[in-house]
């Protein structure tokens, strides 16, 4: 793959920009705060998440099977305002690239899996726009990562190749998935290691 043919930058946004939206320890934390059954709502959120993450049914949805599949002494509405708190901005890496990418000659397009209502939460509420030239979110497009057709939907919408593209994740099954295409992916760490592959990959790929 010859360096100066990079022109797409793919970037997850769960882990590597903001917190995952709805992860494990933010499933804990909840059932601790709300007296719920973690094992048990674990289990239904194992059973239906991919459900709602594919834009199949809303939040509320997965709520009434996950949460208020029984009568609570809180609200709904207490419940997703918990939910929307859990997306805090990592350090460092959406403030650089923001700034990043003002001119550095690429299109930057996000591939995530995440639910609609939160997924449009987190793109107002940390001004993605200002990072990303287009989203393709599991919720808009009916796919999930690690399904490779989702990377190639995300090609197709470029309108790049493979060997023009670069893909970040903080999951290396997520990178290896992109990897099998012939995407040049990395496992995203740390800020200083992704932000110095962005300066190297820029500096090869003068535009």
């Amino acid at each position: 793959m010859e360096a100066a043919d990079i022109k797409i930058l793919f970037f997850d946004i769960g882990g590597v920009l903001l917190t995952n939206g709805w992860g494990h320890q933010s499933r804990q934390e909840a059932a601790k705060l709300f007296g719920l059954d973690y094992k048990e709502m674990s289990e239904l959120h194992t059973f239906i998440f991919n459900v709602y993450e594919t834009g199949s049914i809303t939040l509320d949805e997965y709520l009434d099977t996950v949460v208020f599949n029984r009568p609570r002494d809180f609200t709904r509405e207490d419940f997703k305002d918990f939910m929307f708190r859990q997306s805090i901005e990592l350090p460092d890496t959406l403030k650089w690239l923001k700034e990043w990418k003002k001119d550095c000659g690429f299109r930057i397009i996000a591939i995530n899996n995440e639910g609609k209502e939160l997924n449009d939460y987190r793109v107002k509420k940390f001004k993605l726009h200002e990072v990303f030239d287009a989203f393709v979110a599991s919720c808009e497009v009916g796919l999930r990562k690690p399904d490779p057709a989702i990377f190639k939907l995300a090609m197709g919408i470029a309108m790049a190749q493979p060997a023009q593209c670069v893909y970040f994740d903080d999951r290396i099954m997520f990178a290896k998935a992109a990897g099998k295409l012939g995407i040049r992916a990395y496992q995203h760490t740390d800020f200083e290691t992704t932000k110095q592959i962005l300066e190297k990959i820029k500096l090869e790929n003068p535009n």
